[in-house]
């Protein structure tokens, strides 16, 4: 599919969230050997955002890129919250500002904070309940930025389908960053916004593809859509790893490589807190799924059976 996109974006990247320390820590040694990693694996696109770790993955991709080995990275970041530091410099609250001078103060802070003059990708995050301040202030703003050069794309990251269509509709939008609403376990994005996105050729990233990691590792203790797992959703996961070893194929090698069924995907972007979780992943990716198997997930509702011969 031809997209929007003036660059092509790497068909897998590494979301950032636990850099920041989503659910526990990461220590910097851990961090660097997973940005060292990242570069051992080709892996090139790194998505980010001021609210992860309150700037503590930006500060990260700033300061461990260049001695990683990575000098041409591709960065996506976001914008349309501030964060506010406390008077003793400890992180504080994190505020939403759609304003065009919130706006560019979120991304000349993330430009501080990744040590650039300019990123690939900005996209708005989480404007799900601000659609009269997107209109009026917010993408207008970023339309701006990326006139002046500071950015290259621009586009909505969220965690619900419904509201990037809407969006996708109304505005010239180059790229989409939608999280967990499309897996094997859910396919909520199928319905609107992919083929809208194909249409109008905005190209779409997809985040979560192991729903917050139930379809890594689909134990009792895992988490589902970052929450712990209900006994529904664990059975279901459960299934489908049954299925997937019937064919030799690992779980996360299916989940990771389902949204390419679709052709509008042209980006996944998988959160990693180590090396060996960044290895795993790209062994994921690169791991031979049959269409076999495809067919057999079909059959169980875990893949849309309009995708099969569609990618």
């Amino acid at each position: 599919m031809t997209t929007r996109l003036p660059f092509a974006l790497p068909r897998l990247g590494l979301g950032t969230a636990p850099l920041g320390g989503l659910f526990e820590e990461v220590t910097e040694d851990d961090a660097a050997a997973t940005l060292k990693a990242a570069a051992a694996e080709g892996i090139t696109y790194f998505d980010t955002a001021p609210r992860y770790g309150h700037g503590l993955a930006e500060q990260r991709l700033g300061r461990l890129l260049g001695p990683a080995g990575i000098t041409d990275p591709v960065i996506s970041t976001k914008t349309g919250w501030l964060l506010r530091p406390r008077p003793d410099g400890s992180p504080g609250e994190v505020v939403t500002d759609w304003t065009e001078r919130g706006i560019r103060a979120s991304l000349e802070s993330s430009l501080a904070r990744l040590g650039r003059d300019s990123v690939d990708v900005l996209y708005l995050h989480d404007p799900d309940h601000y659609p009269e301040e997107v209109r009026r202030t917010a993408y207008p703003a970023v339309r701006r930025l990326r006139d002046e050069g500071l950015i290259r794309a621009i586009g909505f990251g969220m965690n619900h389908s419904a509201p990037l269509a809407s969006y996708v509709t109304e505005f010239d939008v180059d790229v989409v960053l939608v999280a967990g609403r499309f897996s094997l376990l859910d396919h909520e994005a199928l319905g609107t916004l992919l083929p809208l996105c194909a249409e109008r050729g905005t190209a779409v990233v997809v985040g979560g593809v192991f729903n917050t990691g139930l379809l890594a590792d689909p134990s009792p203790g895992a988490m589902f859509n970052y929450r712990p797992v209900p006994p529904e959703a664990l059975a279901r996961a459960r299934r489908a790893r049954e299925l997937c070893e019937a064919h030799d194929v690992p779980l996360p090698a299916a989940a990771l490589q389902f949204p390419f069924l679709h052709p509008a995907v042209t980006s996944v972007v998988v959160g990693c807190r180590s090396a060996a979780e960044v290895t795993a992943n790209a062994a994921a990716a690169r791991f031979p799924v049959p269409d076999e198997l495809w067919e057999r997930l079909a059959r169980e509702g875990f893949v849309p059976s309009a995708l099969l011969g569609a990618a």
